[in-house]
This record gives C-alpha cells, structure tokens and sequence, in this order.
C-alpha cells in the first residue's frame, strides 16, 4: 500500500484559502488551525453519500480512523495482524490528502482476550507491548502526523484504571509505551488522549502528571488530546477551556480537541436547543483559537447516523453537526460564521494571528543543531533545541510547526 507524504500533507494544510460555500477545514486553516478533522469509522464507507462529505479536503482536513486501529482490529491474535480496516480508512484519506491522527495503541477497551485475560508478567508484557506498538507504528510509518500512543489511562475520578497494563507495568506502562512508539516512527507526534480533562479537577490534575511522569521518565510526549464529549447546556466556558490547554502548554506540549461532540439530553432537540449546541460548539473552537499551541479540533463523527452517543447515553442524541440525513445543522453554520470571522478580523483572536512565529532555519550544509531528519525545530511556541543535523533544513510547514527537511 502506497505511503503518505506527510510533508506534502502538511504543507497542504498550511496554505489553503477561504472558499466560497466557507467549509469548515479551509476556514479553520485560514483562521490559524492546522486543521478541522473528523473520525471516520468502517461501517460508513459504504455510503457514498458520506463519504463525499467525510474525504472533502476543504470541509475535514484531518481524519481519525474511528475503530479500526485499535488492537483488537490489528492484533486479534498473539503475534497475527490484520490492518484491512485500519486501511480501509488510511487509504481513502490518502487520496483526499488529509492528514492523519492515528488511535490508538494502548487502551483498556476494546482488547483481544488474549490480551485482557492473559496470565502475564512484567518482562512478558512489555514484551507484547513492545512488538505491538512496533508493529503497528512501522506498518503507518510516514503516515500518521499524530498517533494517540496512550488512550484514556484514567479513571472517572482521576485515579489509574486497573486495567491489565497498571495491574502488571504500574504507572510505568505509559512512559514505556511512548518510548516504544518513539522508536517506531521519531517524526510522528506523540499523543496522551482522556476526556474530562478539559477543565480544572482531579482528572486533570492527573493527565498533568501523566505528562511529567512521560517527560521525567526520558520518554517523549508531544502532544494531549482533549476529547471534548460535552453536553448541551453544559458545556465548560471559554475561559475554563482555555486555562485547561494552557495548563498543558505550559508544560511543552501540544492540544487539540479530538473527539468532539455536544450531545442534546433528549431528543429530538427543539429549535433553541440546537442553537444552544450551536453555541457551545462555538465555544470549545474559540477556545482553540485563542491558544497558540492548540492544533486542531477533530469531531467524533460529524453525521448523527454514526454517533456513538445513543447507544451510550440512553435518550441522549443529536450531538453531531449534520442530521442523519447528512442535513447541516445550525452549529455547522455558526462554527463556519465564527471561523470566517476569526480569520478576517485578526484582533478577535491575537494569540493565534498576532503572535510571530519562532521558527529557526538552520542551512542545509552544517549540522546546526542535532535534531535528526522529520524532528520538530521550530514553530509558535516551540521550546526544543533549534537547527538540524546535517544535511537537513529546518522548513516551515505552518506556524506551529517547522521540520528538519
């Protein structure tokens, strides 16, 4: 199967315009993100009508191959992989030239029995850990921008799950899984992915040391993302929003929301309630623009067909941005106005448009710096060492992120 250029991919999202008909990717690159995504899963890519949505550059710049990724989809059995529909997605979103965040290689859920009820001990867990995430990470080397290397390691109350990976590895599992994913693919992003930690509390308070404990380890994070699985009329405000990614930022990393939804508590949603979702949509996207280091936000599905939502939340729906007869829905025309506006009024949001970009350029003939080849040398915000080994250039891909080249 044919690879991603990520570079081509990259440069492709830093340079698009505002179109006509105001799709949501182009008008968020346009407004400073890198991207506006989605998650894509298997069981839609028999509906052409869908799919002309989902694999549109201008509308999602960025896909999330929803299910097919995880390890029960690629390792069903110890040692046996099967990427049929992890690239069932990755190929479609190939063509379109969107970019990838790739979900995700360790999680409690959806594992193989072999896994969850196997009798294990440190060394041979880590060792399963190991050809995993090797095996998987090289099979989408050069493809993936980002992969979600760890997925939701906490519980509710902001304690470790006591999953088969803590029960065996302790807290050690996380940092040992990132160095592994490092070793696999050194220019993919490296991400820790929760939800509830978009706002101060013991969840977050706990992501935070997840983040230290990868970073004191000698591990590399690069990024967390924050799902965002709101619910209408309750979703945290702008300023909580923004001081939860800042909280993050501060520490060196990267955000982005990347799973994304608003859910109506009952259905089916009366008129104000759908310009309530309309609002706190808004609100979590106004909350990325206004943080330099937020890179995106990902949708979790953008087609209420597909939501996961009513077969979680029992009388709970409507939480995406198009009807399930693929109709817009007013946070679709708010997100696309507010964005329009972002991009043409700079002042709306200084932190993304105003700030200069700190992007170093090291010359292709000296070893500048000894950052290898596709490593992060520069961008907004960025902390590393500046310059690249020889013979690399430190390019500029966007704002936030330039690359030994």
């Amino acid at each position: 199967m044919a690879k991603f250029n990520l570079r081509s991919l990259l440069l492709a999202a830093a340079s698009g315009s505002v179109p006509a008909a105001g799709q949501l990717n182009s008008l968020a690159k346009a407004a400073g993100l890198l991207y506006f995504g989605t998650a894509v899963d298997n069981p839609s890519l028999t509906n052409t009508a869908y799919t002309a949505v989902a694999f549109n550059l201008s509308e999602f710049g960025q896909i999330t191959p929803a299910n097919g990724q995880k390890w029960d989809s690629i390792e069903p059995s110890n040692g046996v992989y099967s990427y049929t529909q992890g690239d069932a997605v990755t190929s479609k979103a190939q063509s379109a030239g969107q970019i990838l965040r790739c979900h995700n290689l360790v999680w409690y859920n959806q594992l193989p029995s072999w896994v969850s009820s196997g009798s294990w001990t440190t060394t041979t867990l880590e060792s399963v850990l190991t050809s995993h995430i090797t095996n998987e990470v090289l099979h989408y080397k050069g493809q993936c921008y980002a992969w979600d290397v760890v997925n939701e390691a906490l519980s509710d109350t902001g304690t470790y799950r006591a999953d088969v990976f803590y029960n065996i590895l302790g807290t050690g599992y996380i940092p040992f899984a990132f160095k592994a994913a490092a070793a696999a693919d050194p220019a993919a992003k490296l991400y820790y992915n929760d939800y509830n930690i978009e706002y101060a509390g013991a969840k977050l308070t706990a992501a935070v040391s997840i983040v230290k404990n990868i970073q004191s380890s000698g591990g590399r994070i690069d990024g967390v993302g924050l799902q965002g699985h709101f619910i209408v009329g309750s979703t945290p405000s702008k300023a909580s929003l923004v001081a939860a990614l800042q909280t993050f930022t501060a520490l060196g990393v990267e955000v982005a929301y990347t799973e994304l939804d608003v859910r109506h508590s009952s259905v089916p949603a009366s008129a104000a309630a759908q310009q309530q979702q309309a609002a706190d949509y808004v609100t979590v996207v106004s909350a990325c623009l206004a943080v330099a280091k937020c890179v995106g936000v990902t949708v979790w599905d953008f087609d209420d067909q597909y939501s996961w939502v009513p077969s979680t939340f029992s009388g709970s729906g409507e939480a995406d941005l198009w009807s399930s007869n693929l109709v817009k829905k007013p946070a679709y025309t708010s997100i696309a106005s507010f964005l329009k506006s972002a991009a043409t009024a700079p002042v709306a949001v200084p932190t993304v448009v105003t700030t200069t970009p700190v992007i170093t350029t090291a010359p292709a003939t000296t070893a500048a710096g000894s950052n290898s080849h596709y490593a992060q040398c520069g961008g907004i915000g960025f902390t590393g060492a500046a310059g690249c080994a020889s013979p690399y250039t430190c390019s500029t891909l966007n704002s936030y992120y330039a690359q030994c080249l």
